[in-house]
């Protein structure tokens, strides 16, 4: 069965298994979800990724991250851009959502990075998700 949007099926198994309080969490692989998942472990809200050889596909296993008190780190995951309707910011746009809590990650003609990393460099794109 194909996926329609593999981003918000990343971001919902990464909600459910931080709400069953799981270690760890095994997905299919693709491009988009391992620099989702590099940038989430970069900004300190997932522990750590590896990317496991499988056939058909290969498997994603990433680490989550909980504070002394057994809760985790990300408290919310939103998907800002969808199937259905795509969410596209300026540099300008991109750059005022850094100065919010948490991480918005965009989709930019140099990659997947950050709002602030892409407002450094003055570049737009398509906003994927909000991770607080």
């Amino acid at each position: 069965m194909s996926m329609t949007d593999p981003i918000a099926d990343l971001l919902t198994r990464i909600r459910n298994a931080a709400h069953a309080g799981h270690k760890k969490l095994t997905l299919p692989s693709s491009r988009i979800k391992r620099e989702v998942v590099r940038i989430l472990c970069e900004t300190n809200y997932l522990r750590s990724y590896a990317e496991v050889p499988a056939s058909p596909q290969n498997q994603l296993v990433v680490r989550l991250r909980y504070t002394p008190q057994h809760q985790s780190v990300i408290t919310g995951l939103e998907r800002v851009s969808k199937s259905g309707l795509r969410r596209y910011g300026s540099a300008a746009d991109v750059y005022a959502m850094g100065r919010e809590l948490g991480v918005t990650i965009v989709s930019t003609s140099r990659g997947v990075m950050t709002d602030r990393e892409a407002g450094e460099q003055g570049i737009g794109g398509e906003i994927l998700c909000r991770v607080w």
